[in-house]
């Protein structure tokens, strides 16, 4: 039989909770498997990240998760950005993981099986448009038939797409070199790109290292919001472990703004960045605690994906809202049943 999840030695009620609401949306094939099945402990949880997730690295560093799901076989897979990130939950090699706003958006439109799960607050700051410091460019209009440096399908896509609109500039007008973080900070430094729009900790390290020019941030532009994604077969089948993980996102946010020194050294341990840079990047961080989407961050994102489709940038127009998965609107479809 499968264990369910405990958590100090009883069975969460939230957990119990969301198992019934996961049967009245339908996630279960039946009354005998509903409490059982939603609630039951995953063989595996396999967990995409990247250096930008603090709350997950802090999560990884201290053992969390394999306390919390001792029953579970817990993977810790590290990827370059969130596009990467996604393709492999979308094939199955993960449950769960983390990416920013453009990356959903990009593989909801290409029909990938997955669900937004929860979220954390907007973090504009964190994300920039960089120049050399001796560039002559001094304006975002001053990109027109520049060669911009992206990860494509990322945050910066999107904040690129509103630092061009805001600039009375047509996408067509500036030209794209769609490059992964590491190549693309290669082709920044010899001048092979003219600007590179990049997000945390890549932006801070690049900062103190080599001192690029600020042409703008997100802020005006972009939330650069903060999502987590699960596989659907993995929310049907353990939404309190869901649950769980979200709860432990929000303890391991609670614990960074009460830590800072200490979780800087966790991430620097981690992922061989700076402390200075560590330092830097998590102080453009707000508290972050994760929760499900709420209706007006569904109706950001909303604009996110038609900002790309009215552009011709994805290959159809989608509706974010349906692959949201919201626990509290099945709890009231359950009692209204």
């Amino acid at each position: 039989m499968s264990r369910t999840i405990r958590h100090h030695g009883r069975l969460s009620r939230r957990s119990v909770l969301i198992a019934a609401s996961a049967a009245s949306l339908g996630w279960a094939a039946g009354p005998a498997r509903s409490a059982a099945v939603a609630s039951a402990s995953p063989n595996q949880v396999r967990i995409g990240f990247q250096k930008s997730a603090v709350n997950l690295v802090v999560l990884k560093q201290q053992g969390a998760l394999e306390k919390r799901f001792a029953d579970s076989k817990v993977q810790w897979v590290e990827f370059p950005a969130g596009p990467q990130l996604l393709e492999a939950l979308s094939v199955g090699g993960l449950e769960f993981g983390l990416t920013g706003d453009s990356p959903p958006v990009f593989a909801q439109a290409a029909g990938r099986e997955l669900l937004y799960v929860g979220a954390e607050p907007p973090k504009p700051l964190s994300s920039a448009v960089l120049v050399p410091a001796a560039s002559p460019l001094r304006t975002l209009a001053d990109l027109r038939g520049k060669r911009i440096a992206l990860q494509k399908g990322s945050s910066s896509h999107y904040l690129l797409l509103r630092a061009v609109a805001r600039a009375g500039l047509q996408w067509s007008d500036i030209a794209p070199m769609y490059l992964p973080p590491s190549d693309a900070r290669a082709a920044f430094e010899k001048g092979a790109v003219d600007a590179w729009v990049v997000w945390d900790p890549y932006y801070a390290a690049t900062e103190l290292d080599i001192k690029p020019r600020v042409l703008a941030t997100g802020a005006g532009l972009s939330s650069n919001n903060s999502f987590y994604l699960a596989s659907k077969p993995f929310v049907e089948r353990h939404a309190g472990a869901v649950q769980a993980l979200l709860d432990e996102l929000t303890r391991a946010d609670a614990y960074v703004q009460s830590n800072r020194k200490e979780a800087a050294q966790l991430i620097a341990d981690f992922s061989g960045l700076s402390l200075a840079t560590v330092h830097l990047f998590i102080s453009r961080r707000p508290p972050s605690p994760v929760a499900p989407l709420s209706p007006a961050l569904v109706a950001d994102q909303q604009r996110v994906a038609d900002a790309f489709e009215q552009q011709g940038l994805i290959p159809r127009r989608i509706k974010v809202a349906d692959i949201v998965w919201s626990p509290q609107r099945a709890r009231l479809e359950a009692k209204a049943a």
